[in-house]
């Protein structure tokens, strides 16, 4: 058997699963609770325990010794970034597009010139990196240097990833030389109406393992394992595309989505084109990227109970209970204040499963396109914004919400479309899945070097649930 241990470091867990790549095929899987002042406690309490699961299986715990282990992590807040362009509908929204497909949680967008309430704002946050863009190539220049010049007067020792107009990138560097690190890339919107958020991607996927994973305390981590190499988001985001596209020999299963609800925040990734599927249809907007990722901060089901039930109202969900608003608002509030709240009740089941929906429901539908129509003089036309998820027909679910309830269906079903809502673009009776054995993270991280088992691995462990 040629195993190898893959680790997700989470902000609560950290879980870790052996794969057997012979076989492509889950060998075992343990998780521990994660320890903030020094993650090597729980990691080696994960470690240990997936020993001794392996252990049952006839695995020693010298092969386990041996086996390459590599890790992502969203652990300590995980990678926290701001966005900076000109224009907020084009390169400030193409500069956020490449910072939340490398698997940050975009702090806040800007566009035009900086002021000095957003440099002093921009202090109080403290991103891990900032991205700055502005101006396509060959275009305006003047903005991007004077932000330059603004963001050079803080007092933050932050990294600079500079995707702007490639005419002046050099010069922005020289700016920002004295207190930051400089990274130049590719400009995320070269002309306009053209995306290239993927160089950005990658120095930003760079950066976060040369200096991120020091600055927040993982790099202890790395006397156990053989490095962190990505924020989790950004591998769930990988193992979706190659599970989307398919890889030498295998088939990909087409369009898809992927719903990441967890207890502060919840992800929506779409794998696909999204372009129209009504005739006709006008599309407006930036291009949207193939792989694309959302993430929600007021929706989630422990830290952020009581914002998603703001955020959804109260008397949505005690409606869809039976319940009266004062009763859902009360367990929310109870939820948000004892982070480890575990369901204990027929009626904590009932709630933690309505929170769920919503986070589904509210995430898939902020994250999906929009139509409406238009009168012109020649008659009415179609205009689409955003993404197109109508065709999407697998839904995948991810995090401990679906993994440990006995109905996952039933809070998958707010990812589809509802007659009520006939304007919402998001998928039309898909067929839902289920990460039971929490794997899609694992299998990013396994498809940079094993694509073919990572496939494999995923094909076998999603199940379909009704």
């Amino acid at each position: 058997m040629q195993l190898i241990v893959l680790i997700d470091i989470g902000s609560t867990f950290t879980k870790v699963s052996a794969v057997d790549l012979d076989e492509a095929r889950l060998a075992a899987h343990f998780q521990a609770p994660t320890t903030p002042r020094n993650v090597n406690d729980g990691l080696q309490a994960a470690l240990t325990g997936l020993g001794e699961e392996l252990a049952k299986v006839g695995v020693t715990s010298a092969d386990v010794q041996r086996a390459q282990k590599l890790a992502c992590s969203s652990a300590a807040g995980g990678l926290q970034m701001i966005a900076i362009g000109l224009v907020t509908d084009l390169t400030a929204e193409a500069a956020r597009q490449a910072a939340l497909g490398a698997g940050a949680r975009v702090l806040k967008t800007y566009a035009y010139e900086l002021t000095e309430a957003d440099r002093d704002e921009i202090a109080r946050l403290q991103p891990d990196i900032i991205l700055l863009a502005g101006g396509t190539d060959g275009g305006n220049y003047t903005t991007i240097i004077h932000n330059a010049k603004v963001l050079a007067a803080l007092d933050l020792k932050v990294p600079v990833v500079i995707a702007g107009n490639r005419s002046v990138a050099p010069e922005v560097a020289a700016y920002l030389k004295h207190n930051f690190s400089t990274y130049i890339t590719a400009n995320v919107m070269p002309e306009i109406g053209r995306l290239d958020v993927e160089p950005a991607r990658q120095v930003i996927r760079q950066v976060f393992m040369e200096t991120i994973v020091q600055a927040k305390g993982l790099s202890k981590a790395e006397e156990l394992i053989d490095g962190i190499f990505m924020p989790t988001p950004a591998a769930v985001l990988r193992a979706g595309t190659i599970l989307s596209q398919g890889i030498a020999g295998h088939t990909g299963w087409g369009d898809l989505v992927i719903v990441d609800v967890g207890g502060a925040t919840t992800d929506v990734h779409s794998l696909g084109s999204g372009q129209p599927s009504r005739a006709g249809t006008v599309m407006r907007g930036l291009p949207e990227p193939f792989a694309k990722r959302t993430v929600e901060g007021d929706l989630g089901v422990r830290v952020s109970a009581s914002p998603l039930v703001e955020a959804v109202g109260a008397d949505v969900v005690s409606s869809f209970l039976g319940w009266e608003p004062e009763r859902v608002r009360a367990l929310a509030a109870r939820i948000t204040a004892e982070q480890d709240f575990l369901p204990q009740t027929p009626d904590d089941v009932r709630f933690d499963q309505a929170l769920g929906y919503f986070a589904t429901k509210a995430a898939v539908s902020r994250h999906a396109g929009r139509i409406s129509e238009v009168y012109t003089p020649t008659g009415p036309v179609w205009i689409q914004e955003g993404k197109d998820l109508s065709q999407f027909k697998a839904v995948i679910a991810t995090g401990g919400v679906f993994i440990n309830s006995s109905a996952p269906a039933h809070m998958l079903a707010g990812a589809a479309k509802e007659a009520s809502n006939p304007f919402e673009l998001k998928p039309i009776d898909p067929t839902y899945y289920l990460d039971s054995d929490y794997l899609l993270a694992a299998a990013g991280l396994l498809a940079e070097e094993y694509g073919q088992a990572a496939f494999r691995l995923m094909e076998r462990s999603l199940k379909c649930v009704r």
